[in-house]
C-alpha cells in the first residue's frame, strides 16, 4: 500500500529531537525525502527550496511556531496538505488553524499508522497537483520540474524552471516583478531589463502566449482552458 509514498517528499517542522527522530524512524523509509527541521523558519525556508508535497509542522516552535508557518504557506500555496501536531486539545489553536487553512489536525501522542493512513487519502490529490495544464499543449510537471510541449520536453535551465516553480506555488499563478527578481537573482537593485531579457528568451523556448505580463501586478502563467 505505501509503495503510493514512493514520489512523496514530507517536511516536517518539529523542535524536539526525540519525537522528530522517532517519527522519520518510523515513516520516513516510506517516502521519497523526509526532509527535518528544528524551528518554523527554517521550514519556511526549506519549503521555498525543495517544494515539498507535504509538511506537518508542531504547533510550538521557536522563531516561527506552526500557526504561523501555516498562515506563511497557505499565503504562497492554496492547495499544499498541512498538518498540524499539538500536545494539547486548544480549543483556540484549532479554531486559529481552520481559519488559516489546516488539512488536518493531530493530537500527540501520535499513531505513525494513522498519519499514514491520512496521507494515503492525500494521494490522489496530489498527483493531480503535480502535472499542470498550459496553454498551446504546454504542461509543467511539479514533481520532476520538467516542461513539456505535449510529450515532447522542453530544454530549460534552473533558472528557468525556478521561475515555473514560482510562479505556480503563486495564488492566481501570478508573481510580482520583485519576487521574481529576489528569487531568481537574489542580488540588490536587479535591472528590470534583466528580468525583460529573461522573460523574451523563455517565451522563445516555449510560447508567446504562455507567460503573461499582468502590468503592474508582475508575471503569469496562462492555464489551459
Amino acid at each position: 500500500m505505501y509503495q503510493k509514498f514512493k514520489n512523496i517528499t514530507i517536511l516536517l517542522a518539529e523542535d524536539e529531537k526525540k519525537i522528530s527522530e522517532l517519527m522519520k524512524d518510523a515513516i520516513g523509509e516510506y517516502f521519497k525525502e523526509f526532509i527535518v527541521v528544528r524551528d518554523g523558519v527554517k521550514a519556511l525556508e526549506i519549503y521555498k527550496k525543495y517544494h515539498p508535497d507535504i509538511v506537518i509542522t508542531d504547533i510550538l516552535m521557536p522563531k516561527l511556531n506552526g500557526l504561523e508557518l501555516l498562515k506563511e504557506l497557505r499565503e504562497q500555496n492554496e492547495k499544499l496538505p498541512i498538518i498540524i501536531l499539538s500536545a494539547h486539545s486548544d480549543t483556540e489553536k484549532l479554531l486559529q488553524a481552520i481559519d488559516y487553512g489546516v488539512s488536518k489536525y493531530f493530537i500527540k501522542p501520535l499513531d505513525p499508522d494513522e498519519l499514514l493512513d491520512y496521507i494515503l487519502t492525500l494521494v490522489p490529490k496530489l498527483k493531480q497537483n503535480h502535472l499542470i495544464k498550459l496553454v498551446d499543449h504546454f504542461s509543467f510537471n511539479k514533481t520532476k520540474r520538467q516542461l513539456f510541449l505535449k510529450q515532447d520536453l522542453i530544454s530549460l535551465t534552473k533558472r528557468e524552471l525556478d521561475f515555473f516553480m514560482l510562479l505556480l506555488e503563486q495564488k492566481e499563478y501570478i508573481a510580482s516583478n520583485q519576487l521574481i527578481k529576489d528569487t531568481l537573482w537574489n542580488e540588490e537593485n536587479t535591472p528590470n531589463e534583466r528580468l525583460r531579457t529573461f522573460i523574451r528568451r523563455l517565451r522563445k523556448k516555449s510560447s508567446k502566449d504562455l507567460i503573461k505580463n499582468n502590468s503592474s501586478l508582475g508575471y503569469s502563467l496562462i492555464l489551459a482552458l
